[in-house]
């Protein structure tokens, strides 16, 4: 597992090891699996994907949700066929959500009565983080009580089942984390670097063409509540395509949205990935890619 924030220089690494080792690279990022955002999600080109078999990339349509339980059920899948051709699978991504579900599987909640899901779903998270406070204190305590979606989960998950989210994740089944072994490296370059790789990842992909790309998924009418349609970058560019006045400030937004996004992960790998994988703290270079390609085909080697 190759893990780390936006920009981290991840994939640029899998590739790197891939001209020595044969291996498959597999995606681990919850937005790249969309079919309808290359440049956007900055998943590989098809340049990139012709160097090495790549594998869940780009593979689902944009008006699917694609969850962390299927994302797992097919990576485990992905793993298994790609060590049956003789190959090393390489997984690459960002999503922390995504790789705690595929190395310690999933928690056995029962499904939600579909008219409570729609009842704590219509409620305004003010009021539904009011509900939880209640209910599941503990929950609560540890949510941003803006956080729509997470506090949503919680509030369902106790009204329809009677215990709290905690409790049911205590149980989780499936993890492969238990059946095979799993080496990581973890990316943390300094920050002030990886800050300026953020906003030079954004223009990269304004002039790659990320309005165009936009402009096509718009055009889908898509839900506004799917994942593809809450991706950084599609709402601050859809923005300014409604209105082209607003496109420094959008383009601005994006930028800053980005390095969030980044610091929030770089946090949650920092102090939630598994306390033996590799951490590397600094920028990737020609020389630091080395040396890391270096360490990560013998730690592949001695296994």
């Amino acid at each position: 597992m190759i893990a780390g924030p936006t920009a981290s220089g991840k994939s640029a690494l899998a590739l790197a090891l891939s001209r020595h080792v044969p291996v498959t690279i597999i995606n681990a990022d919850a937005s790249q699996v969309y079919a309808d955002l290359r440049i956007v999600t900055a998943r590989p080109t098809q340049e990139e994907e012709a160097q090495a078999p790549h594998l869940l990339f780009g593979h689902i349509d944009g008006a699917v949700n694609c969850t962390a339980a299927r994302w797992a059920e097919e990576a485990r899948a992905a793993i298994l066929a790609v060590q049956d051709e003789g190959r090393v699978p390489v997984l690459v991504g960002g999503t922390g959500l995504y790789i705690r579900t595929l190395l310690d599987g999933l928690a056995p909640v029962p499904e939600i009565d579909p008219a409570i899901r729609a009842t704590v779903r219509a409620l305004p998270v003010a009021g539904a983080y009011a509900q939880l406070q209640g209910l599941d204190p503990e929950a609560a305590s540890r949510l941003n009580p803006q956080d729509t979606t997470r506090v949503a989960r919680a509030l369902e998950v106790i009204l329809s089942s009677g215990r709290r989210l905690a409790d049911w994740q205590r149980q989780r089944v499936g993890g492969i984390g238990n059946a095979m072994h799993v080496s990581g490296i973890v990316l943390l370059p300094p920050r002030d670097w990886l800050r300026q790789r953020c906003d030079a990842r954004f223009d990269a992909m304004m002039a790659a063409g990320a309005e165009v790309e936009v402009r096509t998924l718009l055009g889908r009418n898509l839900p506004p509540s799917l994942p593809v349609m809450r991706a950084i970058g599609v709402r601050e560019i859809a923005a300014f395509i409604a209105d082209p006045a607003c496109r420094v400030e959008a383009v601005a937004q994006a930028s800053a949205a980005t390095r969030q996004y980044a610091k929030r992960q770089y946090t949650w790998f920092r102090n939630q990935s598994p306390a033996n994988w590799m951490r590397c703290d600094s920028q990737l270079d020609s020389d630091s890619t080395n040396d890391l390609v270096i360490k990560l085909r013998q730690m592949i080697l001695t296994r």
